[in-house]
């Protein structure tokens, strides 16, 4: 196998990206050119929202390619074309052969959300001490309970359980709607704009023995004893009134994706409707419950 790495302006990402399709790469990258610098450029757009930016500025484009004749001929074949100008070719070099399956296993291990409920990877034994565990291996949804988000959602979930109707808002992975699954709701729904996130759940739910429903937001239905919501604080303000009138009464309200420095602005994003107050804290992360 061998790599080529460019260097491309914005407009030139996608001429150049298509091109190396067609040139056999078998696989295409992009990235921000300047990560880690003081000229790093956050390009993720929050759940529902459109991403502030198409592009970075400057990108570093990598092309694997199954040997080096087709890297160096499309090297090559690219610096002859008008739609180049601009963009530089960094490296072209041999990428090692390894086994990228077990490589990939080796950075995902137990998780500890208590001392007895674990995440674990369907490759590793649970710890002893697990007395509730989580099946879960990385896919293309998030979370995998590494994030401390989602161990905090998950700390919550174990040591206050609901017994009735729980919805997970934004599932990803569906880990806390199997969390909730696990320690006792009675029905659990688990919605998600991403129909991979919706996919991944009913497979992960699956593997795990539990029976949940999952789909779009409109499979929310009626009030909930337990309301989860794990993205990130824009969608959580724009969502307060819908989150809010899902909560039965007396029902709790249990929100993440939260950052300590953002914790004014979703206080006066629900005081309209529940009073918000810090749960937990993790690694500047917050998680945020309220009773209604």
């Amino acid at each position: 196998m061998f790599e080529l790495i460019l260097m491309c302006p914005e407009d030139r990402v996608e001429r150049v990206s298509d091109a190396l399709d067609a040139l056999d790469a078998l696989r295409v990258s992009v990235g921000d050119a300047d990560a880690q610098t003081d000229a790093e450029q956050a390009l993720f757009g929050e759940p529902g929202m459109p991403p502030p930016k198409e592009g970075w500025q400057r990108s570093r484009v990598t092309a694997l390619f199954a040997d080096e004749p087709l890297a160096r001929s499309a090297a090559d074949l690219l610096k002859a074309q008008d739609f180049f100008d601009g963009c530089r070719i960094l490296a072209l070099s041999a990428v090692p052969d390894q086994d990228w399956v077990r490589l990939t296993q080796s950075q995902f291990t137990p998780v500890e959300i208590t001392p007895e409920f674990w995440i674990v990877p369907t490759w590793h034994e649970p710890p002893a001490a697990a007395r509730q565990v989580i099946r879960l291996d990385p896919g293309l949804a998030f979370g995998t309970g590494t994030h401390p988000t989602t161990r905090m959602c998950l700390r919550w979930i174990a040591t206050h359980p609901v017994a009735g109707r729980v919805l997970d808002y934004g599932c990803g992975s569906g880990i806390l709607a199997i969390g909730a699954a696990k320690f006792g709701a009675a029905e659990v729904v688990a919605v998600d704009i991403d129909t991979a996130a919706i996919q991944s759940t009913e497979l992960n739910a699956a593997a795990n023995g539990v029976v949940l429903t999952a789909g779009m937001p409109e499979r929310a239905q009626g009030v909930y004893q337990l309301v989860l919501a794990n993205i990130l604080a824009t969608p959580l303000k724009v969502l307060a009134p819908l989150l809010c009138a899902h909560v039965a009464g007396a029902g709790r309200l249990v929100l993440a994706g939260i950052l300590e420095r953002q914790a004014e602005e979703l206080m006066e994003a629900y005081a309209p409707h529940c009073q918000l107050a810090v749960a937990d804290r993790e690694d500047g992360w917050i998680l945020m419950t309220a009773s209604l």
